[in-house]
């Protein structure tokens, strides 16, 4: 394989889709050792066909807004690689979506999905819709405009998307119920939809709890015990949620949140109705975290920055892509972090990975760390094909088990000749190895 040639075509025909490209490179330099032990992968060409997806869906979304204005937005769907099960992955609805985000999350999510052990393939989607500053009932008809739009594509086997950033269970349950309206069908064909019409426990926690489990997991590796250890985290929606409600459960103590306005550093800890009222802020839809500090008086609020100056033992991406760059490396490294796990996708710039892994810290990628999400998903799906639910605690149990599995496949593939835990090099073989060896078995298709 010739990463060299593959970028720049890759280059060539996708100029300005930065994302994409960066998340693409990163997985073929992990995986060139082991791909090219493998000549049948280069003879059937599996990169070449990998690296693009099956197809893309792109469309005009109209609607009309409160005042009676007709709106216009775009919406997308990436078909990114079904070799081992039906299309998944979540909807963005944000002003910053474009199809090189869009790519980039599709092509992550089919090696996430792999390593999950269940049958699932990649796919992302998506609009340029803000539901921030929208009413209900605008959110409502977006959401019955995008569906009238996309609904010929997707399906239990087939296609089957998830809640992703401004997506959550409202926009789910809006879009699911002109899906079902459309195809006169009651299917798994979203999840994350509400407990009542076929939603799973613990689906909004999953993406931080599961994260938490793999961090866990780093750590105990190496015989060191999560409590008692102080936690960075970014961002503050969901995924921020579910970390701090795990971190705090398993004895550590989350001492920063934050948002785009910058971050909050509370020394006595986010546990509790603190936790809680992350969602309050979240609810509010005005995206800021400065608040938090003018209700809690043991709390200061840092504008225009994020977390990572502050001195911590783990350090949790939760917010956005590339949200962790060279410098804020830099500056864990200095404050001695224990260990980095990426729960957003992407979260940290290449340069920051390429440090972490030159001082062979504990540091692992989105599409391990995260992929609890997606594996609830997976559960979600799996008990509307069986017309049942779990409790609570049926669903973590089983959630634990894949991120335990995940765990043992990263050390398994990532385990340098000095005991080194290469976590990115892991995590991106081990999801390469079982997707390739599925196209390999399928044919030229």
């Amino acid at each position: 394989m010739n990463i060299q040639n593959i970028m720049s075509s890759l280059e060539a025909k996708h100029p300005g889709e930065l994302e994409y490209l960066q998340a693409v490179k990163e997985v073929l330099l992990s995986i060139e050792e082991i791909y090219n032990q493998h000549p049948e992968f280069e003879k059937a060409k599996v990169i070449e066909r990998l690296v693009e997806p099956d197809r893309i869906f792109t469309f005009r979304v109209t609607w009309v807004d409160d005042r009676g204005e007709v709106q216009t937005n775009l919406g997308y769907r990436v078909q990114f690689n079904n070799a081992i099960g039906p299309y998944k992955g979540g909807m963005r609805f944000h002003a910053s979506v474009n199809l090189s985000i869009l790519k980039f999350l599709g092509f992550e999510q089919t090696f996430k999905n792999a390593l999950t052990t269940l049958p699932m393939g990649g796919a992302k989607g998506g609009s340029d819709f803000s539901p921030r500053g929208k009413s209900d009932a605008e959110v409502m008809r977006f959401c019955q405009a995008f569906m009238l739009e996309l609904w010929r594509q997707l399906g239990p086997d087939m296609d089957v998307p998830a809640g992703d950033i401004g997506v959550g269970g409202r926009e789910v349950g809006y879009m699911y119920g002109m899906y079902k309206k459309l195809t006169r069908q009651c299917t798994g064909t979203f999840t994350g939809k509400g407990l009542e019409f076929g939603g799973s426990l613990i689906r909004p926690e999953a993406t931080g709890f599961g994260g938490l489990y793999f961090v866990n997991q780093m750590l105990q590796s190496k015989g060191i015990d999560i409590n008692g250890k102080t936690v960075a985290i970014s961002g503050f929606g969901n995924v921020a949620w579910g970390a701090a409600t795990k971190a705090t459960e398993l004895g550590a103590k989350v001492v920063t949140i934050s948002g785009p306005d910058g971050y909050v550093y509370d020394p006595d800890g986010i546990s509790g109705e603190k936790i809680d009222y992350m969602l309050e802020l979240r609810a509010t839809g005005d995206d800021i975290v400065e608040p938090y500090a003018k209700k809690y008086p043991s709390a200061t609020f840092v504008a225009g920055k994020h977390p990572w100056e502050v001195k911590a033992d783990i350090a949790l991406p939760c917010a956005t892509q590339n949200e962790l760059d060279g410098d804020d490396a830099k500056e864990l490294i200095k404050n001695n972090v224990l260990c980095v796990g990426e729960i957003s996708n992407m979260g940290c710039t290449p340069e920051a990975i390429d440090l972490f892994i030159e001082h062979k810290m504990m540091y692992a990628p989105g599409k391990a760390v995260n992929a609890g999400g997606v594996a609830t998903s997976g559960l979600e799906m799996s008990q509307n094909a069986m017309h049942l639910s779990w409790t609570a605690a049926e669903v973590d149990q089983r959630l634990h088990q894949v991120m335990h599995a995940i765990h043992a496949q990263c050390v398994k593939y990532g385990t340098e000749p000095d005991g080194y835990i290469n976590y990115v090099k892991g995590a991106n073989i081990a999801g390469f190895m079982k997707v390739a060896h599925a196209m390999m078995g399928q044919g030229i298709i």
